[in-house]
C-alpha cells in the first residue's frame, strides 16, 4: 500500500475507530469516471471531496461524481462574497492531503464539511485514501458520522 494510503488507514483506525479497506488501482482514479470504471460502480457512488475557499475561508465540498459543484450556488448557500477553487497549495495546507487523495475526513485542519444529500441514496459509496490511486468504500451512515457534514444544494450535473 502507498505510504499515504496507509498514513490515512492508520489514522482512521487510531483517531476514529473506522477499519478502512483501502482498494488501490494503479492506473488511477483521478476522475470520478476513472474511479467508477475501476471499481465498477455507478458514477454518482463516487465521493469527491472538492476544496473551495469562501471569501477568506477554506471548505470541503463533498459531492457525488455525477454532480459538479456550482460556486455561484455555493457561495450563496454560505452567505459568501466570493467562492473559488483552492490552489493545490491551500489544499495541502488546510486538508493535509493533496488534490485527487482528499478523504471525506480527517483533514489536517478543522475546515466545515458540507454534503451533496444525492450521496445519500446509495447503499455505498467510494471516496479516496489519501492519494489518486487509493479509494476506500462506506455507508452513506458512516460517511454523514465521521464528516459531520452540513447539507448544501450548491450541486448541478456533470
Amino acid at each position: 500500500m502507498h505510504p499515504t494510503a496507509d498514513r490515512f488507514t492508520s489514522r482512521a483506525s487510531d483517531e476514529l475507530g473506522f477499519d478502512v479497506r483501502v482498494e488501490e488501482f494503479p492506473e488511477g482514479t483521478k476522475t470520478a469516471a476513472d474511479a467508477a470504471a475501476a471499481i465498477d460502480c455507478d458514477v454518482g457512488q463516487i465521493v469527491k471531496s472538492l476544496v473551495f475557499v469562501a471569501d477568506d475561508d477554506v471548505v470541503v465540498v463533498l459531492t457525488a461524481g455525477d454532480n459538479r459543484v456550482s460556486e455561484e450556488r455555493l457561495a450563496s448557500e454560505l452567505d459568501s462574497d466570493d467562492v473559488r477553487t483552492a490552489n493545490p497549495d491551500e489544499v495541502k495546507a488546510a486538508t493535509g492531503w493533496s488534490i485527487g487523495g482528499v478523504p471525506p475526513f480527517l483533514h489536517e485542519e478543522r475546515v466545515p464539511v458540507y454534503l451533496d444529500e444525492s450521496l445519500l441514496a446509495h447503499d455505498q459509496v467510494w471516496a479516496a485514501a489519501g492519494t489518486p490511486e487509493a479509494v476506500f468504500p462506506l455507508k452513506p451512515d458512516e460517511l454523514e458520522r465521521l464528516a459531520d457534514p452540513t447539507p448544501v444544494d450548491a450541486f448541478g450535473s456533470a
